[in-house]
């Protein structure tokens, strides 16, 4: 039986590890780590990587096919259960094909929040993109816009960037496609969790080039690269509740934590009850969005 460690490791992410499988295919393994305010923190969250897996398939494959809401999208995925796969990450990776990646985090944003709602509040604009006067947290956008950022290391912040700078990185002819296939992905991704009672207010999305044909890559639409809030109670002006990190990132700046994010040290380990709520809205997030059995997932 094939072993993980048949496979040169190649690179570790801030959730991630890859391996080579051979010249053309690569082993993506999603962990249980989790990450906050650019640290990864040394509490894993159970299940957290299976959970990923789950969710960036559903989405792959509901991507892949062409419908009346979008076109077909290629992707990177060869398989989720193959002998290729060791039995040890099983649920939790991929065998993926190589591809040329491009150098750019294609964000959407269908809402204000987060880093975009920091930009408008100082320029009025996200990325170069002016906005209307008066919107707060959590408005809805009159339309999605495409907001790319730079690709950080571990430990730094991605870097919100406008569409010239991409043009100048990329090319016009590049740069314009990304942008489109953003924005379509998005607005299919947003209808399909409506109809679940899920906001889509935003999402990261990595493309990469094969055989010069744009495709998805990385993971896609998992609530490590998107925010996904309710849409029962949605209200403007206030910060959503997520599925996502948020019990981490509501407990590590609590005054319980005792954790001094300006002094820029390692956080404190997670207690058990954040661990199980996280776990737990992970795994609502993959079944509310799937329609699918998280106990049905591989393995």
């Amino acid at each position: 039986m094939t072993r993980l460690d048949d496979y040169r490791h190649l690179a570790s992410g801030k959730v991630r590890e890859l391996y080579e499988v051979d010249d053309e295919l690569l082993l993506m393994i999603a962990s249980d780590r989790i990450s906050a305010y650019d640290h990864v923190l040394s509490t894993p969250i159970p299940d957290k990587g299976r959970v990923l897996t789950a969710m960036s398939m559903f989405w792959f494959d509901l991507l892949a096919r062409a419908d009346g809401t979008g076109p077909a999208f290629a992707n990177h995925v060869v398989a989720v259960q193959d002998r290729r796969i060791p039995a040890e990450v099983a649920g939790r990776a991929l065998l993926v094909r190589r591809l040329d990646m491009l150098p750019v985090e294609c964000v959407a944003r269908g809402y204000l929040t987060g880093s975009g709602l920091a930009d408008y509040r100082r320029t009025g604009a996200v990325c170069g993109i002016a906005l209307p006067d008066g919107l707060v947290e959590a408005s809805r956008l009159p339309e999605p816009i495409f907001t790319p950022a730079t690709k950080a290391e571990i430990g730094e912040h991605d870097e919100n960037v406008s569409f010239e700078a991409v043009v100048a990185t990329i090319g016009a002819q590049r740069a314009a496609q990304v942008r489109d296939a953003t924005l379509t992905v998005y607005r299919r991704a947003a209808e399909h969790a409506a109809t679940r009672g899920v906001l889509l207010a935003d999402t990261k999305l990595e493309f990469g080039m094969l055989g010069g044909e744009l495709v998805l890559g990385d993971e896609v639409l998992t609530p490590d690269s998107s925010r996904f809030w309710p849409a029962d109670g949605y209200a403007p002006g206030a910060v959503q509740p997520s599925f996502d990190k948020q019990f981490v990132r509501d407990w590590l700046t609590s005054a319980e934590s005792g954790w001094d994010r300006a002094a820029d040290g390692p956080p404190p380990p997670l207690p058990g009850d954040v661990v199980t709520a996280t776990r737990d809205r992970y795994v609502e997030a993959y079944e509310r969005i799937s329609g699918l059995s998280f106990a049905d997932w591989i393995g």
